[in-house]
């Protein structure tokens, strides 16, 4: 890999100042979530109102049992992410543009097989905006819509494309449709 993706890990990898430096206040309050409720779609509605969809091809790199660590291309763009690996609506997530010709390099050198490929649309219901994942590949079939919050109890409309509320159900987390495809069910 080129040198500035080692400066970038080493920089994200530097260990925080400790709360006594006054630079953080509280681990909780500092640490970076993403709140995201997840739903099984039931029906083809959501398509009469959906951006054009990007398509997305995302790999893992092997297994670490604290966290998962993904390299995502989305159309002409690329980012690095650590997700904390807990089942639950918040979890903790850094999320960092990289060069696509690093991803693509990354992809092919450590990333685990299969990839994850899925088409992605935007949207708007209510008051929110939401993300319906259409997958591909060993996953083809499988449809969700995702929706993030800004806390847990924040209130939504679901819409009537939505069904099933599968948010703290593992085996749709994308890491381990990786693992445990779709098509094996």
């Amino acid at each position: 890999l080129r040198e500035g993706v080692r400066l970038h890990f080493k920089l994200y990898l530097m260990p925080l100042p400790s709360p006594r430096s006054g630079f953080v206040q509280h681990w909780n309050q500092t640490m970076p979530t993403e709140i995201e409720r997840k739903f099984l779609v039931i029906n083809d509605s959501w398509r009469q109102q959906a951006s054009k969809g990007v398509h997305y091809q995302q790999g893992y790199f092997p297994h670490a049992e604290t966290c998962s660590v993904r390299i995502r291309i989305a159309g002409d763009k690329a980012t690095l992410n650590i997700k904390g690996a807990t089942l639950h609506v918040t979890r903790d997530e850094y999320e960092y543009p990289i060069p696509l010709n690093d991803a693509k390099e990354m992809l092919a050198r450590f990333c685990e097989r299969p990839f994850i490929e899925k088409t992605r649309y935007l949207v708007k219901n209510g008051a929110h905006l939401w993300e319906i994942d259409v997958f591909e590949g060993e996953n083809a079939g499988l449809i969700v819509a995702e929706i993030e919050l800004s806390r847990e109890e924040e209130e939504f409309e679901i819409p009537s494309w939505a069904g099933q509320d599968v948010s703290n159900e593992a085996r749709y987390y994308n890491v381990c449709l990786r693992q445990h495809p779709y098509k094996d069910w």
